[in-house]
């Protein structure tokens, strides 16, 4: 049986009545957090969706910023390529200039001035650094000058002018990823912006005999291809073909070595994989296309291989070149053509850049329109009622003040409470 004493009421209210306490701290932290789950034992099925929900949330806004930072990127982009338009533009008005017969020796060499100038200009453009202090052509290496002049003296010239702009090798586009494993490439390399003819890559090994001896793979235009002991030319150029690379692969048949095309004007990258265990095939290096892989600099042909295609520097080279030796006849065929194949490839560089900017603002539009209703989603399930948590929070404080004037009444004290 319970034994009774003096001290067990004043026992027993004190535990109620902090009991109660704890249900009105308990309350209060709610009310002040606005989130009605503090422990997985205060609802775990809700704790259980709203983790879900929160994690989800945290994924679209973290892709909400991907695709903001993506069309500012094209903005800049976009801006930038409009600025080379326009420098090929006022180069094809001088090609035509050039070319009607009416201008003299002099005022050819005035133009090939200009059009030196405009060369440099170009340059500068397509070494832009955009706003977040990346270079915007140079792919993943973004802190590396796409493009570098090369000045010498140039007959006819007079003075010291641009010979030759020697391309140094931006990496593969970058991408981001704007939802769940879906991604947008973010670059156009310079090797695709400022390139004007479709390149062709003739070895001058002959291949007949050619039998890979060792598991490996190489790159072409960041494309990954692998090879097997024993295959042989004619495989090697299957694979490629079946791969989504942008070349076309076939046999030259006058070297009987590996040619390769490109499906549009871009400067064609080709490596070999060397991260693999040894032994491992070097394909490209014994097929005769590359010397070495990519490293400071670019291209890496092989010194034997033939190399056609020219960038849109070339074409500008080419065009002054034939102004300072007044050949009329190459700046009407060949020089303007070169303008036409360099504004030709930019438009279509140009038009890529806008349908990516076109989805980004889709992607954006969508993100903007699903992270309020999963932010609904997990309100319900885990923020406060605030009327009916503002109603038990009065209830509960009413009680609890009730309790303290009834504890009072029934265990007043006395002068022996304080001699304890």
């Amino acid at each position: 049986m319970r034994r009774i004493s003096t001290n067990m009421p004043n026992t027993d209210v004190q535990y109620y009545m902090r009991r109660q306490e704890e249900g009105l701290n308990n309350i209060q932290s709610k009310i002040a957090s606005q989130n009605r789950i503090h422990e997985l034992r205060d609802d775990p099925l809700a704790a259980s969706h709203a983790v879900r929900y929160e994690s989800y949330l945290t994924r679209l806004e973290r892709y909400e910023q991907n695709t903001k930072y993506a069309m500012e990127h094209y903005n800049t982009t976009y801006a930038y390529m409009n600025e080379a338009t326009d420098v090929i533009q006022r180069m094809r008005e001088l090609a035509v200039a050039g070319a009607n017969g009416t201008n003299g020796p002099d005022e050819l060499k005035y133009m090939a001035a200009e059009v030196n100038e405009l060369l440099k200009e170009l340059v500068a453009i397509s070494n832009k650094v955009g706003p977040d202090t990346k270079q915007a052509f140079a792919g993943d290496k973004v802190f590396t000058e796409p493009f570098r002049i090369v000045e010498g003296t140039v007959a006819g010239g007079g003075e010291s002018m641009v010979v030759r702009v020697e391309y140094r090798g931006a990496g593969a586009t970058r991408k981001t990823e704007i939802s769940d494993q879906t991604y947008l490439d973010l670059d156009t390399g310079g090797g695709e912006v400022f390139w004007a003819e479709k390149m062709q890559i003739f070895s001058n090994v002959d291949a007949s005999n050619y039998r890979v001896n060792a598991p490996g793979s190489f790159f072409i235009d960041g494309v990954e291809i692998s090879v097997a002991p024993g295959d042989t030319l004619p495989g090697i150029v299957a694979k490629i073909n079946d791969s989504s690379a942008p070349v076309k692969a076939y046999i030259d048949p006058e070297t009987k070595g590996l040619a390769l095309e490109g499906t549009s004007a871009h400067l064609i990258r080709a490596e070999d994989r060397v991260d693999l265990g040894e032994p491992h095939a070097n394909v490209l290096r014994d097929l005769g296309i590359i010397r070495g892989n990519m490293e400071n600099n670019a291209p890496n042909w092989s010194n034997s291989a033939r190399v056609y295609g020219g960038s849109i520097f070339d074409m500008a080279i080419r065009l002054r070149d034939s102004m300072l030796q007044g050949d009329q006849d190459f700046i009407g065929s060949q020089g303007i053509a070169g303008m036409d194949f360099a504004m030709s490839n930019l438009s279509a560089r140009i038009a890529s850049v806008g349908s990516r900017q076109e989805r980004a603002e889709m992607t954006w539009a969508r993100l903007n329109r699903e992270i309020p209703d999963v932010a609904s989603m997990l309100a319900n399930e885990s923020s406060v009622d605030m009327a009916s948590a503002a109603t038990d929070f009065k209830m509960m404080d009413l009680a609890h003040r009730a309790g303290l004037q009834t504890a009072a009444r029934i265990l007043p004290t006395t002068l022996l409470d304080f001699l304890r």
